[in-house]
């Protein structure tokens, strides 16, 4: 393995920059799409259904496929797997914009998901092993920031391509990301893999994995007719009991079951669901007011959300290195709950909704939470595991994340009573949109008190961290002085 690098030096920034391009891609493309979704349903004549498939079917094939992608990194080597991801990303990225219909555009979407879910853990594994520990901190916030910008741009940019040009373009705007991106892993990143790993990949469980969250998410969103959705809810859970047993018994399971038997990791993870199943309705329901019911064009439903993109980018790395120094706990419970305010604000958007009055204060507060929530989150569940590790523990946070926010898109329309064209309908949308964004404020509280209730600060959590490291088992905290981890 090659020796790790300097943040400062020229390796460290190309390596968070190829992680950072990676990541991108994937978050930008959970987002951008959002805007053009009124858009592609007026071309395509899509329902609401089509819609939320759009959406789901790439969230779905992600967080499946995310759980083999951190393990397969670690097997054969992190750098490799991400670059398979990445070009995988581009091509279907392509088949998405040249789409002729929904059908084709979801199938496309699934396509997508499966090369978003190679390149994400590996982008943060890569990190984690490539840098040195001094340094992890500062670049895990750099990573979470600057992803955090892409996801928060992805409106933004999908509604200036929108109104420019044409929906389409929200895709094929990955050409050149997938080019640089290659690029810059070819060139900064080493390759690193855990090399005590052997024998048979989980398969059994990933598959069961698919047909969980698939049979779910189809029986939330296709619930008319009523017995093939059942029929598929019940093939789904199943599915999800099946697979809590295989991982007991699995050799290398993509869900390992012993690392949720560290509290810290698996509380953590709690508040990542809670945390990004209310992003994920926020995200989806408020671009769609704006633009069915507040009159906004598409590029300014997108600029709506600059100040996420701004608060981010310039205070994701400084929030990391809070979290080093006082410990996760209170990010994780003052972010979340800060975040439910700043949602709750958001309520009153309707037909009359100037922007710096009705929409400015609310996602001020959401932009500010997330900021705080974010990188100490992804700091905290690495730090919950080991190096070796780092892939799966990133594979299983980021299903985790993305499980979370395919739930939510799936559930909140058929828990508001949106259905069909309703989203065509300024009255039916705006009532169904202030009950789901009251749903999703109540998740960011849950995650508030999960936070409060369960995570714990390490030992040495502190302003003047010892000066010693010492390495716990696998299953525990890493304790380094110049991380937190």
């Amino acid at each position: 393995m090659a020796s790790a690098a300097r943040l400062a030096s020229s390796a460290g920034r190309g390596i968070v920059a190829a992680a950072v391009l990676g990541s991108s891609l994937a978050l930008l493309d959970g987002t951008v799409v959002n805007v053009a979704l009124p858009h592609i349903g007026e071309e395509f004549s899509a329902d609401l259904d089509a819609l939320q498939w759009t959406v789901n079917g790439y969230t779905l094939t992600l967080a499946a496929v995310v759980l083999l992608g951190g393990a397969l990194g670690d097997r054969f080597g992190r750098r490799r797997v991400f670059l398979i991801g990445v070009v995988w990303f581009g091509i279907t990225s392509m088949l998405c914009g040249f789409a002729t219909g929904s059908v084709e555009l979801v199938v496309a979407r699934c396509l997508q998901g499966i090369g978003a879910g190679l390149l994400t853990p590996g982008s943060l594994a890569i990190i984690q092993a490539s840098i040195k520990e001094g340094d992890r901190a500062s670049a895990i916030g750099a990573w979470s920031g600057l992803g955090g910008v892409a996801a928060a741009a992805g409106p933004l940019l999908g509604g200036w391509l929108v109104d420019a040009v044409n929906w389409r373009l929200v895709f094929f705007i990955n050409a050149p990301l997938v080019v640089a991106c290659v690029f810059a892993t070819l060139r900064w990143v080493p390759e690193t893999r855990d090399e005590t790993r052997s024998g048979r990949f989980d398969i059994a469980g990933g598959a069961l994995a698919v047909v969980f969250l698939g049979g779910v998410t189809y029986a939330l969103v296709q619930y008319e007719p009523l017995v093939p959705a059942l029929v598929a809810a019940g093939i789904g859970l199943a599915a999800g009991i099946a697979l809590l047993v295989v991982e007991r018994y699995a050799a290398a399971p993509v869900l390992p079951p012993r690392m949720f038997a560290n509290r810290q990791f698996s509380a953590i993870n709690a508040v990542t669901f809670f945390v990004y199943a209310g992003l994920g309705g926020v995200l989806f329901f408020l671009v769609m007011q704006l633009q069915v019911v507040s009159g906004y064009d598409a590029l300014q439903a997108g600029l709506s959300m600059l100040p996420f993109t701004l608060l981010m980018l310039v205070f994701s790395a400084r929030a990391g290195r809070l979290g080093q120094r006082i410990g996760p706990r209170l990010p994780l419970t003052v972010g979340p709950a800060m975040v439910a305010a700043g949602v709750l604000a958001l309520v009153g958007v309707g037909a009359v909704a100037p922007y710096w009055t009705h929409v400015l204060p609310g996602v001020l507060l959401l932009s500010v939470g997330m900021t705080i929530t974010v990188a100490p989150l992804t700091a905290g569940v690495l730090a919950a595991t080991d190096v070796a590790n780092a892939g799966v523990a990133s594979g299983v946070n980021n299903a985790i994340a993305r499980a979370a926010n395919l739930l939510a898109v799936a559930a909140l329309p058929l828990a508001v009573g949106l259905t069909g064209m309703a989203y065509t309908d300024p009255v039916a949308f705006t009532s169904g949109y202030r009950l789901a964004i009251m749903l999703c404020a109540g998740m960011f509280v849950v995650g508030a008190l999960i936070s409060l209730l369960w995570v714990r600060n390490p030992a040495h959590a502190s302003a003047n961290p010892p000066a010693t490291h010492t390495q716990c088992s696998p299953n525990s905290p890493q304790l380094d002085p110049g991380t937190g981890e």
